[in-house]
């Protein structure tokens, strides 16, 4: 039986009839995401390969985002052993399409607002939440040179260029590891930000680790997606300090220029990753979309990393690699 045909058959075990399913999106991971209609009602279908990746995350991180009163969409139904997951339907307007130079910082404040709970997430019914470690930051950042510049680009990096990264990379697993830990989404931007009933409710959370305070607020405002112009950002980082602060998740001792350094420090180590990610996609899972979205990482790279001596030499590096990417991308 093929797995749509399991999945037609346990909603009709649940619903007590046969129901329809439409295929709607992928994601950048292996599930798939069906909507559901039953008579006049509508609701998600998650569908998790379990060989690839459990379910267990997202039901817990879900449970425990609903405890701390973070909007996710209603668990309805699961089905573990095949990795069908029942969700409420928030319909289809992402926070991206919603956003414009109008609207960005009155939504993104919204969006911020709900960092301070998100923080306080650092554990579900099955335990501590894993730890974003140096371990954790090197992997991450190693996706950059293994499927950016090798598999993509097809540089063999000479022993400067080695020296270089490895340098660039440990100023950044400092910075990371010398915030204050928090609970972190992982992902929090604007396309993991569902706008339903004038409400955002936050989605795609089952990779919840502890770590950084400033990473999710990053992510959303230094978004791989979509630029916005320095004084939006300098602004919403300015919010963000400010809220943290009044929540207690930023002791006195810690001013808002040391803030925005973790700040910028976090942004280059989340576009490194990214860039390696989106090359990731293409190469090994097909899936070509992403290559349109590397470039903004990248810019982002250059111009911040250009502020910090420590980094300037990963600042060139990586404009030098940006012609190269631009023809790559357009053969």
């Amino acid at each position: 039986m093929i797995r749509k045909e399991k999945l037609l058959q346990w909603l009709a075990s649940h619903f007590g009839q046969p129901v329809t399913a439409a295929l709607i999106c992928g994601d950048a991971s292996f599930r798939r995401y069906y909507r559901v209609k039953c008579g006049h009602l509508s609701f998600i279908v998650m569908d998790t390969p379990v060989a690839l990746i459990a379910t267990e995350p997202f039901v817990e991180v879900a449970a425990a985002y609903a405890m701390a009163d973070i909007p996710v969409p209603e668990i309805i139904a699961v089905e573990p052993q095949q990795g069908f997951i029942l969700l409420q339907d928030l319909g289809d307007i992402s926070l991206l399409s919603r956003l414009d130079n109008d609207t960005v910082e009155p939504w993104y404040h919204a969006a911020l607002a709900l960092l301070p709970q998100v923080a306080k997430v650092r554990a579900t019914t099955q335990g501590a939440l894993p730890q974003y470690d140096a371990e954790f930051v090197m992997r991450e950042l190693a996706i950059f040179s293994e499927w950016l510049l090798q598999h993509h680009l097809g540089m063999r990096l000479t022993e400067p260029q080695q020296t270089m990264l490895a340098a660039a990379f440990s100023v950044l697993c400092d910075s990371a590891l010398a915030q204050p830990q928090v609970g972190m989404h992982r992902d929090f931007h604007s396309r993991n930000l569902m706008v339903h009933d004038e409400k955002l409710y936050v989605i795609d959370f089952q990779d919840a680790v502890v770590g950084p305070m400033t990473y999710d607020a990053v992510s959303l405002i230094r978004d791989c997606y979509i630029r916005w112009p320095d004084a939006v950002v300098e602004r919403l980082q300015v919010a963000h300090f400010d809220l943290c602060r009044q929540q207690g998740l930023l002791a006195d001792n810690h001013d808002l220029a040391e803030y925005i350094q973790w700040f910028d420090l976090m942004g280059i180590q989340r576009h490194l990753k990214a860039a390696g990610i989106f090359a990731r996609l293409y190469h090994r899972d097909q899936k070509p979309g992403y290559l349109k979205d590397i470039p903004l990482t990248l810019s982002y790279i250059v111009d911040v990393a250009a502020r910090y001596p420590a980094l300037q030499p990963l600042a060139a590096f990586v404009g030098e690699i940006q012609p190269l990417v631009a023809a790559k991308d357009g053969q």
